[in-house]
């Protein structure tokens, strides 16, 4: 039986995505085993993330300043807005390096079955950037599935009186494909031919 912080941590563990009870017990058990060189720069890592990263103001991104280090680049093309799901959407954009733009999360799709509607993502946030920012472009990023599609018609009916172009990834994301999944090269090339 192990030590109730054991217990504990794994429980904690077990929680994240990807990982069950037998995994995590495995991790523990290697984090315990390299306590020095790996638990305890973790257990830092984590506590100065948990004080210090805060969701960007405009944006919605993870960062440890607020507008986010996307948001505040003026090398950053202002006039172009892609609009991704969750911040994982965007870190998996960003490691393709094929967009210079800005971003906006929504928080999600639109999704009857779970019960989110348009006030539960940052719908009326977005137009609102696209009116102040003098956005031309509005590229739509969204997962190839059935909520994501209908978010993104949903998206392009809203803004289609603000004088804003609106495209959408093009072929390369697979129908039902999660961008997070995808490799760089399909994001890549999806981003360039865009429609």
């Amino acid at each position: 039986m192990a030590a109730p912080e054991i217990d504990r941590l794994i429980k904690l563990l077990a929680r994240l995505p990807g990982l069950g009870q037998r995994s995590a017990r495995r991790a523990v058990l290697y984090l315990m085993k390299r306590r020095d060189q790996l638990l305890l720069p973790l257990a830092e890592a984590m506590q100065a993330a948990a004080e210090s990263v805060r969701t960007c103001s405009r944006c919605g991104n993870l960062d440890s300043r607020d507008p986010c280090t996307i948001c505040a680049d003026p090398q950053r093309a202002t006039g172009v807005l892609c609009i991704v799901e969750e911040v994982g959407d965007l870190w998996a954009l960003e490691r393709t390096a094929a967009f210079s733009g800005r971003y906006h999360i929504l928080g999600g799709t639109l999704s009857a079955l779970e019960g989110r509607g348009p006030e539960q993502l940052n719908v009326e946030k977005l137009v609102e950037r696209v009116r102040e920012e003098a956005v031309g472009e509005v590229i739509l990023a969204l997962s190839a599935t059935v909520d994501g599609q209908t978010t993104a018609h949903y998206l392009a009916e809203r803004l289609e009186d603000l004088g804003v172009s609106v495209t959408r990834l093009a072929h390369g994301v697979p129908v039902g494909g999660e961008l997070d999944y995808l490799d760089d090269g399909t994001l890549t090339a999806a981003l360039r031919a865009r429609r």
